[in-house]
Formats: structure tokens, sequence, C-alpha cells
């Protein structure tokens, strides 16, 4: 399959999802697991009510939509400390695709994408594997995609370049289109340590280019924007952004107990003037303390840089 995303057109994912359930809408997630509520009917309506806006933002502004599948947390490790087992984590991530992939109602402009989280945590670089132990850990949630009607898997906040490199490699094995997302620090580095151009470069040598395309999630603009300056060829692989609301760090945010919504109009701005400096950006939705708002406003900017 050829990614739509990989042609002119604008797409948006969705936005905090974890952030959005728990302080928005009330659940109790845990261990940040938002697979957990496919488990009963309530939280399946909590799930489907958080799609169905971005959805309708998709449709008011006239681009198409990548949403992200509720399983960022649903790979062995997290899954077991949650209490599910491995065959019932696999139930899970094919009930997660079911459950996206009946809200598009046949429109092909909304794409499902399996959601594939870090081993371990999301915000540092810690018990790192080799890109071949990446690949035999991550194989089993990549596979069970594979068979079903997700249109790609989505690696969102990988920490260091090996643990991306396994997920692709296993999206490779598996014949399903990959996107991967870096996080970054307030420096614009991976919490590794490693620049984002050298993950990127790395990434893609050691995988042949399978890679669909890149992605930077998980950090606010004023994290990163210095380093997507410029025209390396590397820096054109990254097609989307999913930024946090919040300015804070990642150590501030593990810590905070409120949720920091930041400026939704602020985000925008800022998101078009990414747009400006990079031709290629037509991926953009939100992270951490996002929702609805901040993507039609992201959304908005872009389409306005793009025509300018």
């Amino acid at each position: 399959m050829t990614l739509p995303q990989l042609s002119d057109a604008v797409f948006i994912t969705d936005g905090g999802l974890e952030t959005t359930l728990i302080f928005r809408d009330g659940f109790d997630l845990p261990h940040f697991a938002a697979f957990d509520l496919l488990k009963d009917d309530v939280g399946r309506a909590g799930l489907r009510a958080y799609y169905e806006q971005y959805i309708r933002v998709a449709k008011e502004q006239g681009v198409g939509a990548v949403l992200d599948t509720p399983t960022w947390r649903a790979n062995g490790d997290w899954g077991a400390v949650v209490g599910y087992s491995a065959e019932e984590l696999d139930d899970v991530n094919r009930s997660a695709v079911e459950l996206v992939d009946g809200l598009r109602d046949g429109d092909s402009t909304i794409l499902v994408s399996g959601c594939v989280g870090p081993r371990r945590d999301g915000y540092q670089a810690v018990d790192l594997m080799t890109a071949e132990e990446a690949e035999r850990y991550h194989t089993r949630q990549v596979a069970t995609f594979a068979g079903t009607a997700a249109d790609l898997v989505s690696a969102l906040t990988m920490t260091y370049a090996d643990e991306a490199i396994g997920v692709a490699r296993a999206a490779a094995a598996t014949g399903v289109p990959v996107a991967v997302s870096f996080t970054v620090e307030t420096d614009g580095r991976l919490p590794s340590g490693q620049p984002l151009r050298e993950a990127v470069e790395q990434t893609d040598a050691e995988t042949g280019g399978s890679v669909g395309y890149f992605m930077v999630n998980c950090a606010h603009p004023t994290h990163f924007d210095g380093v997507l300056a410029g025209d390396a060829p590397r820096v054109a692989r990254v097609r989307g952004l999913r930024p946090n609301a919040s300015t804070r760090s990642h150590a501030e945010l593990d810590e905070a107990e409120d949720l920091d919504a930041g400026d939704p109009v602020d985000l925008g701005a800022r998101l078009g003037e990414l747009r400006r400096r990079l031709p290629a950006l037509n991926v953009v939705g939100g992270c951490c303390g996002t929702d609805e708002r901040h993507v039609g406003e992201m959304c908005r900017a872009v389409l306005a840089a793009r025509s300018a």
C-alpha cells in the first residue's frame, strides 16, 4: 500500500488521547493504558466519542485523518503490568482496530493506524534494547495489526533509534507500512541524547529506508523547531508533528498533577510557521494536553501556510 500521507494532501491525527480521557472525561487509565477501556461498553463509548471529534474536525477542514488506536501501552511488558496475558493483548489490539475502523464508515480519507508505543518509559531512554531485540519484542503486536483493517502502524514516542529500527523491521517483515515518531527533550535531542537528525539517518540506514515517514511527538514546538531548520534530506523525511500543548519538560510533565492545555491558537501559529519552513509537513496532530481545539487550530494554520 502506498500511504496517501506521502502525497501533498493534509492529514490530521488525533490529539492527547490519554490526557483527554483522564483529565477531561474522568476515566481511570491504569499505567496510562487507554486500551483497558476496551473491556466494557462504557469505555468503548468514551473512546468512540473521543475519535468522533477528530473525524468532525477533518470533515470541517476538508482534510484526511490518521487515527491511532488506543494501544500505545498494549505491548507485552505493559500489558502484563495492567494484568493482560499475551493472548488477551492480541484480542485487545484487534478490537482496537475494529473500533476505530467502524467509525470511518467507508471514508477512504480516514486511515486507521495501529499504535505501537515504547517497551519502557516514554520519557526516558532506559533498559535499552538492540535493534534485533526490539524487532523480536514488537513483532507480535505489529503482526497482529498486519492481520487487521489497519492501514499502517505508527511507532510513537520513540526515545532511541534502535527501538524505532526494531519496529520498522517488524513492519517490513509483516508487510505493513510504518511511520516512526521520535520524542525530544527541551534541547531538541532524543532522551538518549542523540540528535534528531542522526536518529532519522540511522533508522533509514538500518532499515533500507522502509519507514514511510517520520514524525516528532510529545514535545512542544519550542523544543524542536531549531533542529528542523534547513533543507537536509533527513529533515525532509519529517512529515508529521504531534506536539504537546505544554512547554514543560518531560520531567515536569511526569510530576504534574494538573493538565496544562497551553494556548491552542499559539500552538496553531507555531505549526503554521513550521509548515512554511518544512514544505513536506502535511500530517499534524497533538500529544499530551491537546484536544480537538488544538488540532483544529494547527490544521487551519498549516492549510493557510500551504496556500500562502
